[in-house]
This record gives structure tokens, sequence and C-alpha cells, in this order.
């Protein structure tokens, strides 16, 4: 499935370079994470979620085939990295502040 999904992402927008995609196993569920740039977020979402549905869609119908269960999830990776960063900056804060 993570060949599917990254087929599909690279497809759509305008830098496929920065599209990743990974696959892990959770019980029978299979959890693909689409990562892309900040800029083609919007690309493979689609107005009103209609992209990201379709490749959901997509995906689960080839799984289906498969008799398999697949979760997609679609993440920017600036935005996962900028709240990590927030995190760690506010438990700095609050050591500093016990001490």
């Amino acid at each position: 499935m993570k060949e599917l999904v990254e087929v599909i992402a690279k497809a759509l927008v305008e830098h496929p370079e920065e599209v990743k995609v990974s696959e892990r196993q959770e019980g029978r569920i299979t959890k693909v994470e689409l990562r892309v740039a900040p800029s083609d977020m919007g690309k493979v979402i689609g107005r009103g979620g209609r992209i990201a549905k379709a490749i959901r869609d997509v995906v689960k119908a080839a799984a289906s085939r498969e008799d398999r269960i697949v979760d997609v999830n679609i993440d920017d990776s600036t935005v996962a990295i900028e709240e990590a960063g927030e995190e760690e900056a506010a438990a700095a804060a609050a050591s500093e502040e016990a001490e």
C-alpha cells in the first residue's frame, strides 16, 4: 500500500522529491503516513478534503482485495517539527521556573 500512496501523491504535488511515505503494522491494521511539503498540502487534501478522501478510498479498495485494513494519515512534516519544538521550549521554561 505504501507504493500506491507514494505514486498517487507524487502525481499530485509540485515537489515530488519531498513526498515521504511510511508504513507500519498495528495488529491487523496497516498505518500509512504520507508527508508532503507544506506548499503541497492543499493539493493532497483538496477542497473540502475531497482529494484526501479519494486517496483513502482507492487505498481501501486495493486493501480489500488483499483482505487488509489500511489507515492513511496525511501529515505536514514541518508542522510536526514545529510542534515538537514548541513542546521542548515549554518544558524548558517550566524547568527554569521550577528552579
